[in-house]
């Protein structure tokens, strides 16, 4: 198996969207998207997308805004990793995407068409619900096209999936891509995620579920690492990723072991994770960054790298804890 190595990243998230000041971000803003809804809720939101970065308005109109930031994340991405035309071309994509976040008027008149007798009815959905929406709304509705439209917009045309992903979902999109690059199926490939927590339904689904009660804070963003099996112009290198069950504590203590000359950072939901190493030293991104669910990892990711861009640790491991359980462990190194 050969060597993967990190050529570039990108984030897309409260910060702005450059991953190389990732890890000296702090604080919450109250989110806009849900002030209409849920008052004045804490959250990370994405600052404006500067025109220089974002994709077009005709392509944004078939876009749900996790999309749109999945594409700028690529975009980003792929300008870090300064790969050539043949690199980017043949690159695999694996992205841990969620709920699509799609426009609420398109989606109130399909449901509002969608009534009969006061219930939901599929039968009247199927015709009189489809037809209340512009044709083109399934490109907003389906979660995989998260992944779609970055492919298209940006050329990517290798091996891709879409994971959907509450958090453990993103951890298979990044060891696929690294097993790819590792075993020499591919050269080149990028695996991060995409979501946004801020939609109205998304949010009214884990109100519900009681998520912010237990310290949910809700974020939005995207983040990517291309991967390379070439070590010029390398950032770091990626040595290990594996997911487990959400039992994995208790199945194998050793986890945490080999912890002591690494920095680790945690993602969201990682109360556990800092019981189980048993100091506070850890670097908890929920605290600054929220959850932003599928991409939540990712962004982890991303300031474990900015910490190794820094000089400050030589080794960095990421443990994240998506609400859809489960645990991830990722290690990155340094090439200098």
């Amino acid at each position: 198996m050969r060597q993967v190595y990190i050529s570039g990243a990108a984030a897309v998230s409260a910060s702005g969207f450059d991953w190389r000041t990732l890890a000296g971000f702090k604080g919450f803003e109250p989110s806009g998207q849900l002030s209409a809804t849920h008052g004045s809720v804490m959250a990370a939101e994405v600052p404006a997308i500067p025109a220089g970065i974002d994709v077009d308005a005709r392509a944004r109109k078939l876009m749900a805004h996790p999309a749109r930031l999945a594409a700028v994340a690529l975009r980003l991405a792929l300008a870090d990793a300064r790969w050539s035309a043949p690199q980017r071309e043949q690159a695999a994509l694996y992205l841990g995407v969620g709920a699509s976040g799609c426009s609420m008027d398109e989606l109130t008149r399909m449901v509002a068409a969608s009534i009969v007798n006061h219930a939901f009815s599929l039968e009247r959905f199927g015709g009189a619900g489809l037809a209340a929406c512009n044709p083109l709304f399934a490109f907003q509705l389906m979660n995989n096209f998260t992944l779609c439209h970055g492919a298209i917009l940006n050329g990517t045309a290798g091996p891709n999936s879409a994971f959907y992903s509450r958090g453990t979902g993103t951890l298979a999109a990044l060891s696929e891509a690294h097993w790819l690059v590792a075993s020499g199926e591919c050269d080149t490939a990028l695996a991060g995620g995409a979501d946004s927590a801020l939609h109205p339904v998304t949010w009214t689904q884990l109100d519900a579920a009681g998520y912010p009660a237990r310290g949910f804070v809700p974020a939005e963003g995207a983040g990517l690492l291309a991967l390379s099996a070439s070590a010029d112009g390398a950032l770091a290198t990626l040595d290990a990723v594996s997911f487990h069950s959400a039992r994995a504590w208790e199945r194998n203590p050793g986890l945490t072991e080999a912890c002591e000359d690494a920095n680790v950072v945690i993602a969201p939901w990682g109360s556990e994770a800092r019981k189980r190493l048993g100091h506070d030293n850890a670097l908890d991104v929920s605290l600054c960054l929220g959850d932003a669910l599928a991409a939540a990892p990712a962004l982890a990711w991303c300031v474990a790298l900015d910490l190794i861009r820094q000089g400050r640790c030589r080794r960095a491991i990421v443990f994240s804890a998506g609400i859809d359980g489960g645990l991830g462990v990722v290690r990155l190194g340094s090439v200098a």
